[in-house]
């Protein structure tokens, strides 16, 4: 005897936003919401991850214009500061260096200078407009890598929330449902199993 498979039911596409007569106003509401969920997400996300790229940019611009690399000359001999290796780890050490500042006087501080250079070699420092030392400010791909960085993290960050804000109402959409499936099953059931028992 040839066994019959059961069909499978088939799954009617955007079935919330076509007229029927089982559709409810909350099927409806929640089609929008989804939409109107994905869309607010996609433009947050796009605006707030082009104004936080814009920002970092504009942040590093700023403190390229401020700092000022700066001839300075190594005081010690950076060959056995193995210990100090800087947390970057592009193999650099630091060591004792002397500049002179924009007033004229005479500076020491410690920067990162290549491993086994002896005292008396001439190194670049980078020196804010109060001739102090300070790191050398990102530029090229570093400094592109850090915006794409920001943008990109802004992004997910604030479409994600607007997301799973979503999500938090349409779940909520799901639960009043449930309740008022109970509270019309509550009403039906009686006469229901009166029709079905006698």
């Amino acid at each position: 005897m040839a066994r019959t498979q059961g069909t499978r039911p088939r799954r009617v596409r955007l079935w919330r936003w076509r007229r029927n007569p089982l559709r409810r106003r909350s099927d409806l509401a929640e089609a929008w919401l989804v939409l109107v969920t994905l869309l607010l997400a996609l433009l947050l996300g796009v605006f707030s991850g082009l104004t936080a790229a814009a920002a970092v940019d504009g942040s590093l611009a700023e403190r390229r214009e401020r700092t000022t690399p700066v001839p300075a000359v190594l005081a010690e001999d950076a060959a056995g500061l193995s210990a100090s290796v800087t947390e970057n780890g592009d193999g650099g050490v630091w060591a004792k260096v002397r500049w002179t500042a924009p007033d004229g006087t005479g500076r020491t501080g410690r920067a990162e200078v290549d491993p086994g250079s002896p005292a008396g070699t001439g190194v670049t420092v980078w020196t804010d407009p109060a001739g102090r030392l300070v790191s050398a400010p990102p530029d090229g791909a570093e400094a592109r890598f850090q915006t794409v960085m920001a943008g990109v993290t802004v992004a997910v960050a604030a479409g994600g929330a607007v997301l799973l804000g979503g999500c938090l109402v349409r779940f909520r959409l799901r639960l009043r449902r449930l309740a008022e499936w109970e509270a019309e099953w509550r009403r039906v059931e009686p006469s229901w199993r009166r029709r079905m028992t006698g």
